[in-house]
């Protein structure tokens, strides 16, 4: 007799094989099996608390605390590799059942697993803009700026946050230098990613907004979808008849409108999915 998830997963690579065009959306829970935590446990409770925008732009003091946590954290971050779901997403699209991809991560690794046409609503870490002369700059180059700065800043970090910093004791992070740009010396330097209270760029939301409108099925990973900058492609599609699938663990604020809704471990069920569609 086949399991729940099995019986699950025949549903939704029914949904799917049909489909000429398969959107993609993933979130936090896509990343959690390479090591990066997600900002909510499996009841859907937050467990971390990232920086508001409105307070970065507003102390100096929390700057230097954000770019000391993210310096640390940078370290664990940029050594973090796909896992088996990144790599089933790259297959299925390689083999044409997948379409594009929207991801509200920030961590570059659907791109490191080889999926194209991946649309990051949230920005990346892999650049920092300044907010004072609109310079970017590779982060691996501020990075070693940073190191420059701080040759002997080496706390011990804690548990890596999704946005790719660390919790640190204010008695650190008071001995830190904090990065200016190289091209005006301003200190008001950000990761190119939307902080909490800072809007997605309205040109990137019309751009997923097209991307929704053309897919016959948004399938939705990892994600609980309590951030309404990606809920909103939900709803767009339920509005139109667009069928919507789900897979995360713990409750989604999609549930209502999914088609298809697994609540199973990513890892599992992507493998298992490109047994069906890719092969």
């Amino acid at each position: 007799m086949p399991t729940a998830i099995e019986t699950d997963l025949d549903a939704l690579a029914r949904l799917l094989a049909p489909a000429g065009n398969v959107l993609v959306l993933t979130g936090a829970g896509m990343s959690t099996d390479s090591g990066i935590p997600d900002y909510r446990g499996p009841d859907g409770t937050r467990r971390v608390t990232p920086i508001h925008y409105g307070e970065f732009l507003g102390s100096v003091d929390a700057r230097r605390r954000y770019w000391a946590r993210a310096f640390i954290g940078w370290r664990r971050f940029a050594t973090v590799e796909p896992n088996a779901g990144h790599d089933a997403i790259a297959r299925l699209q390689s083999a044409g059942a997948l379409g594009a991809l929207i991801t509200q991560n920030v961590d570059g690794l659907h791109q490191a697993a080889g999926t194209r046409d991946v649309v990051e609503l949230h920005g990346t870490l892999a650049a920092v803009v300044c907010l004072a002369c609109g310079a970017r700059i590779d982060r691996a180059a501020l990075d070693a700026r940073i190191r420059s700065l701080n040759p002997d800043f080496d706390p011990d970090g804690r548990e890596l946050r999704p946005d790719g910093d660390v919790d640190l004791d204010e008695a650190d992070v008071a001995a830190f230098v904090l990065p200016r740009c190289p091209h005006c010396d301003s200190d008001l330097l950000k990761p190119d990613v939307v902080f909490f209270g800072e809007s997605v760029p309205k040109t990137r939301v019309t751009r997923c907004y097209a991307l929704t409108d053309a897919a016959d099925v948004l399938l939705v990973l990892g994600s609980s979808l309590r951030v309404y900058s990606g809920y909103r492609f939900v709803r767009r599609a339920a509005e139109r008849g667009i069928p919507v699938a789900i897979v995360t663990r713990g409750p989604s604020r999609g549930d209502l409108e999914a088609a298809v809704r697994l609540d199973a471990p990513l890892g599992e069920v992507l493998p298992a999915l490109a047994g069906r569609l890719a092969s």
